[in-house]
């Protein structure tokens, strides 16, 4: 159901923020909700959070964005086939998203409940998929549908937070495909990769390459761990050509220890809102848009796209 305009959609997201619950109780009630057994930071695999939302931060995303789903219209920005059955509330998310003057978070919502390193936590490689087969179809039909021709050598890809496998088209081909992530082991096999490199983002959240490098730059699943998404996103805008696509995905699954407390406090609408705020924050895109792209909604894991274009 869509949420109802609320007469206090002029509170401005800072106010929000401070309502929120101190910060390990929001991630320890994240814990219940995304498993019901206890889950550590030893978990070899992310959990589900089947929970959209809990109510009082649906009442502060409808407060967030100030009755968006009155409005129409969506972006044409690489919008790729949208999924039958797919949730249409998505997409309307950054339609009308009144973001606030100043970007709305601050250290403690980027808090985590384990802050111990994420070099420790991604030390052991894990060779396991993050998101169910139907997703990873999705976000792969997705990418297939986004990305320029195959087979140009003109052509550049990153993927940021890349891993044993990026979900890109089987067999795609380009100039160069850059990844960036925790684990060497798990990035020296990943097929699709040309060169990759080990960084930490939460501790270094440069990316290593010239200006106006790539054409498209990924985050598949990740973007919830990010605790300075604000210069990274910066620097993806950097890296990207003019006119270059920019596309964060993302499901219901994390590991919930890791992800910052901002993710784990809110459902999937307000994920969506989130992320777009990076976007818009971070400056020199075009505005932001979403798609639901899940594959067999309430069956499957969901599936999720922010994504927008440097501007030109």
């Amino acid at each position: 159901h869509a949420l109802a305009h609320t007469d206090n959609s002029e509170l401005m997201m800072s106010s929000i923020i401070n309502r929120l619950n101190p910060v390990i109780a929001v991630n320890a009630r994240a814990l219940n909700r995304c498993s019901s057994a206890a889950t550590t930071s030893s978990s070899s695999a992310p959990v589900h959070n089947n929970n959209p939302g809990l109510k009082p931060s649906r009442r502060a995303f409808s407060i967030m964005t100030g009755g968006f789903f009155a409005a129409g219209g969506r972006s044409d920005i690489a919008v790729a086939r949208q999924a039958a059955g797919a949730n249409p509330e998505i997409a309307k998310v950054l339609v009308d998203p009144k973001f606030p003057d100043a970007f709305p978070f601050g250290e403690q919502e980027m808090q985590r409940y384990d802050e111990s390193s994420d070099f420790l936590f991604y030390s052991q490689p894990r060779f396991v998929q993050h998101i169910d087969d139907d997703a990873i179809g999705a976000l792969t039909k997705y990418y297939a549908e986004v990305f320029p021709e195959s087979g140009r050598e003109d052509t550049a890809l990153l993927d940021v937070c890349s891993s044993w496998i990026s979900h890109y088209p089987k067999d795609y081909k380009a100039g160069r495909i850059s990844g960036l992530g925790m684990n060497e082991e798990e990035l020296g096999r990943n097929p699709i990769l040309s060169d990759y490199v080990v960084r930490d983002l939460n501790e270094d959240p440069t990316l290593p390459y010239e200006d106006n490098t790539f054409d498209v730059v990924t985050n598949a699943v990740s973007v919830d761990y990010l605790t300075k998404p604000l210069e990274m996103m910066k620097e993806v805008n950097r890296v990207l050509k003019p006119g270059g696509l920019a596309v964060m995905s993302f499901s219901n699954r994390c590991f919930p220890t890791k992800a910052v407390s901002i993710w784990t406090a809110t459902g999937d609408l307000d994920h969506i809102w989130i992320v777009g705020a990076y976007y818009h924050f971070a400056g020199g895109f075009e505005p932001p848009a979403a798609e639901d792209i899940s594959p067999k909604p309430g069956k499957t894991d969901p599936m999720y796209v922010v994504y927008a274009r440097k501007k030109a």
